[in-house]
Order: structure tokens, then C-alpha cells, then sequence
């Protein structure tokens, strides 16, 4: 088989897997909460790409980081798992899966607005349109599709999955920089982010095991939204000619989520929902080709 072909496939799993975590997430915070749906996921994820680094040769690496190294690790995982997914998982357990998910996808335009200041790039005036076309999406979707009287179902909830993309894209920026080998830095990610949700745990929550439904959903939320996962895309990346052959099938995925929110979770799909989305990808894509610069 071709490389490329090995890099859709790769990315096709990535894609479906990451479509079904939104509905995963709903079911799972019916049987725990979010502080212990992140402790067990963190903790199943680091077990997944331990074994993932094992497989491939590099346990002695792993564990052999210098004290830099480990500082990096410490707060690459202390932004992603840990903020990031204690409050994307609060966010789930505010609002319909189809709102978070849909808001969630912000962070690329995020990523982009950091990256003035922290990568010293410029935002293009075509690149500023793009962020007013997904901010569009954004209003389309927390004010249920009616902008000119904006009242928000749920305030603290959509800003919770809104705040998920400055997170995710500060994570975004640390971890570009460092030269670490992709498999180990999910490792160390994955670990330091277990241990820090175990205090808050003891502290706010209770170590429970959930019922049959509730682990299983837990493991699979560990398995398909973190472990193996990440690293399917970091395969597909890899293998492909060009990035940009297989980076542009992750915007199927929210479409594919509201398939399974509304099959699994019956919840109504609403129209500003797809609309709103829309925008998003919209002011996305248009920044992606369009948006920034290096400065210089």
C-alpha cells in the first residue's frame, strides 16, 4: 500500500473517531462528573501511548527527558489535558452536545489571533474578514440563530466553549516549539495532565468507578478523543505528500458529529446550529488560505 494511501486512511479513522466524541462525552457525564471524566480519560490515554511508545522503541527516550524537557512536558499538559478538557467537559455538561461541538471549532480562528502577538505575525485584511465571518457563526449559534435580538441560552456555557479555543490554541503555540518527538510529548501531556486532575478530584469530587455505561464510555472518550487518536493524525501528517491532502478532511468532522448527536442523543438539530457552523468552517478556511503572515 502507498504511503498516501496509509494517510487517508490514518486520517479517515482520526476523523470518525474525533466525529463520535461529542455524543461520548454527553453519555459519560451522565454517570460521573467532569472533573472525574477527565481524570479517568487522562489516565486511560497515558496508558494508550505508553504503549504506543513502547511499540515503537522509544521507552528509554521517554524517560530519559532533561529537567527542560520535563518542564515543557509539565506545562504543555497542565494547558492540554488538563484546562482544556476541565472545561470543554464543563461546557458538555451546560449545553447540547451540537452547541459545545460547534463552538468548540473555534479555535483555529483563536490560534490565528494569538499568533500576532506570540508568533509576531500579521492579520491580512482578508484574514480579519475571515474572523468576522466565524464570530457571525458563533453569534448564530449561542443566540439559537437570531442575532438582531441577541439572548443567549446559555451564557456561561457558550463561554466556557469558546474559552476551550484560547486554551487550545496557546497549547498550539507551545507545543510547535518544542522539538520533542510527537509520540513522547502526547506521553508526557497526557501524564502530567492525570496528575494534576488528581488533587482537584480529592478535592472537589470522589473517586468513584462509574457504572458499566460510564466506563465504558469513559474508556472510549480516553481511547477515541485522546489516545490513539491523536496519534492516527500525527500518522496521517507523516505519511502524506503534503499536509494539506489530508488536513482538510478534519472539517468533516463536526458534520459528521451532528449525524450521531442526533441519532444517538436525539437531540433536534437546529438549523442555527448548521448555519452557524457553516460560518465558522467559512471564516476558517478563507484564514487558513488568506489570513496571516510573518512579519518581516
Amino acid at each position: 500500500m502507498q504511503k498516501q494511501q496509509k494517510a487517508y486512511i490514518f486520517a479517515i479513522s482520526a476523523v470518525l473517531l474525533w466525529s463520535t466524541v461529542a455524543t461520548a462525552f454527553k453519555i459519560a457525564l451522565q454517570h460521573v462528573d467532569f472533573m472525574q471524566l477527565l481524570l479517568f480519560a487522562s489516565g486511560i490515554a497515558t496508558i494508550i501511548m505508553l504503549v504506543i511508545v513502547a511499540l515503537e522503541g522509544k521507552l528509554g527516550k521517554a524517560f530519559s527527558s532533561s529537567p527542560k524537557e520535563v518542564m515543557n512536558s509539565a506545562i504543555r499538559g497542565f494547558l492540554n489535558p488538563f484546562v482544556y478538557y476541565l472545561i470543554l467537559f464543563k461546557a458538555y455538561d451546560l449545553l447540547p452536545a451540537q452547541e459545545a461541538m460547534t463552538l468548540n471549532y473555534t479555535w483555529p480562528i483563536m490560534l490565528t489571533l494569538l499568533s500576532i502577538p506570540l508568533l509576531k505575525q500579521k492579520l491580512s485584511k482578508i484574514g480579519l474578514v475571515a474572523v468576522l465571518v466565524s464570530f457571525i457563526g458563533v453569534l448564530l449559534i449561542a443566540s439559537g440563530g437570531d442575532i438582531t435580538n441577541i439572548k443567549f441560552t446559555n451564557l456561561k456555557g457558550d463561554l466556557l466553549a469558546l474559552s476551550t479555543s484560547i486554551v487550545w490554541a496557546l497549547f498550539w503555540i507551545v507545543n510547535i516549539k518544542s522539538k520533542q518527538d510527537e509520540s513522547i510529548k502526547l506521553l508526557h501531556s497526557f501524564f502530567f495532565g492525570f496528575l494534576f486532575t488528581i488533587p482537584v478530584v480529592a478535592i472537589f469530587s470522589d473517586f468513584i468507578i462509574p457504572a458499566k455505561v460510564g466506563l465504558i464510555a469513559v474508556t472510549y472518550i480516553g481511547f477515541a478523543e485522546m489516545g490513539i487518536t491523536f496519534f492516527f493524525w500525527l500518522m496521517a501528517l507523516k505519511l502524506s505528500q503534503r499536509t494539506d491532502q489530508v488536513s482538510q478532511l478534519i472539517y468533516l468532522s463536526p458534520f459528521i458529529s451532528l449525524i450521531f448527536i442526533g441519532v444517538i442523543l436525539h437531540e433536534e438539530i437546529q438549523i442555527a446550529t448548521i448555519y452557524g457552523l457553516i460560518f465558522i468552517l467559512a471564516g476558517i478556511l478563507i484564514n487558513k488560505k488568506y489570513g496571516v503572515k510573518n512579519e518581516g
